[in-house]
């Protein structure tokens, strides 16, 4: 039977993800900012007009938008999208134009921009390490226990016992990091490196594909060879080893989003699988649904790819910023403005065409389209 979280239960959860997230992003832009002593004029969770807002004794207004796909810090003399000095920033008094984004060295400013989505890996971090400490890391070895007829393992001539040392030419230290690997590589043909009676060996092998699908009645397309490993060995983690494991499986889960993203590029994987603030609200509340927990551990995985989307080198985004700080510190001076506004353009059209795609894969992960194929049908 499907499970299906009301709308109010979708709406929760995704304002419980997201807020967190876009709040404590902005934050490491403020912190900084501060730190290196620029004035924000603003900070704001939402878009759009304000619904309620304080000013503080230095001036900064925080604030909630109406649209809370998002936030923003605005910083003192910050008058266009490219953060370029114009002539209203020079008209400004010497103290003043001292206190702003623009009158800061170039690796201030890239600090500042930088901070926001390191804040989300950290936060990621601490998230991954509590988790850890509370249940355990997985080190179920990758030993085979069971192969099963006919898949691709049994194809390849993997029997009970096998010790499988690498994948694809990847290094496989437990069990789980077969699972990681394979499960976004159905039908994919890799190398396959194991050890029988400590004896090693080699084969090729063509990853099987298996369609699964959840309560809610989301289906999957996975990557799966077949074979099962044996009861899980859950290793204890105490607390000076928790931000070890928790930065490890950061690390593991910016791999996996990489591979995928590779894939999409390359064509291996569909463009359809990209998803928007309307699929988060779905996973959000699905995961809600399941408990607390499993929601917190899902804002782990949101902060991740949060982080990471906003150091892609895109203009309007951290890492078009980033970029063009790189550029300036290179050439000793700033790219020309006119060069960065046509790129900010650019990069705001490409971001307005994504939005519009991952909407429409939205609408179709809530089923809209298959409805709509029905009643016309």
């Amino acid at each position: 039977m499907i499970q299906t979280p009301g709308l109010w239960l979708y709406i929760l959860a995704f304002m419980l993800v997201i807020g967190p997230l876009v709040f404590v992003h902005e934050m490491g832009h403020y912190l900084a900012g501060r730190w290196f002593g620029v004035k924000a004029d603003a900070f704001s969770i939402g878009f759009g007009r304000e619904i309620f807002g304080v000013t503080d004794k230095r001036g900064t207004r925080w604030k909630f938008g109406w649209l809370p796909l998002g936030g923003y810090v605005k910083f003192a003399g910050d008058m266009n999208p490219a953060s370029q000095p114009d002539a209203a920033w020079l008209a400004l008094p010497a103290a003043e134009r001292a206190q702003t984004f623009q009158a800061k060295p170039v690796w201030q400013r890239a600090i500042i921009v930088a901070a926001g989505p390191v804040v989300n890996f950290v936060l990621a971090v601490l998230i991954l390490s509590g988790f850890a400490m509370a249940y355990g890391e997985n080190r179920t070895p990758p030993v085979i226990a069971m192969v099963a007829p006919g898949s691709a393992a049994a194809h390849a001539g993997l029997a009970i016992g096998d010790r499988i040392t690498s994948l694809g030419g990847r290094a496989v230290e437990t069990f789980n990091d077969i699972r990681q690997y394979t499960v976004l590589r159905p039908q994919e043909r890799v190398a396959i490196e194991y050890q029988r009676n400590g004896v090693a060996r080699s084969a090729e092998i063509t990853i099987g594909a298996a369609v699964e699908r959840d309560r809610f009645g989301n289906e999957f397309r996975k990557g799966q060879l077949g074979i099962a490993g044996g009861s899980g060995v859950y290793q204890p983690v105490g607390f000076l080893e928790a931000p070890g494991v928790g930065v490890r499986m950061t690390g593991e889960t910016l791999r996996s989003t990489l591979d995928a993203l590779g894939q999409i590029i390359s064509g291996r994987r569909s463009v359809s699988e990209l998803g928007g603030p309307l699929r988060i609200a779905k996973v959000s509340g699905e995961q809600l649904s399941l408990g607390v927990p499993t929601l917190i551990l899902l804002m782990a995985f949101v902060s991740i790819n949060l982080g990471f989307i906003n150091l892609l080198p895109v203009p309007m985004l951290d890492g078009g910023h980033l970029f063009f700080y790189a550029i300036e510190a290179v050439r000793r001076r700033p790219v020309k403005p006119e060069v960065q506004e046509w790129a900010f353009r650019g990069g705001l059209t490409a971001l307005l065409a994504l939005m519009i795609l991952v909407t429409f894969n939205d609408l179709g992960a809530f089923g809209l389209w298959k409805n709509l194929a029905g009643l016309i049908g």
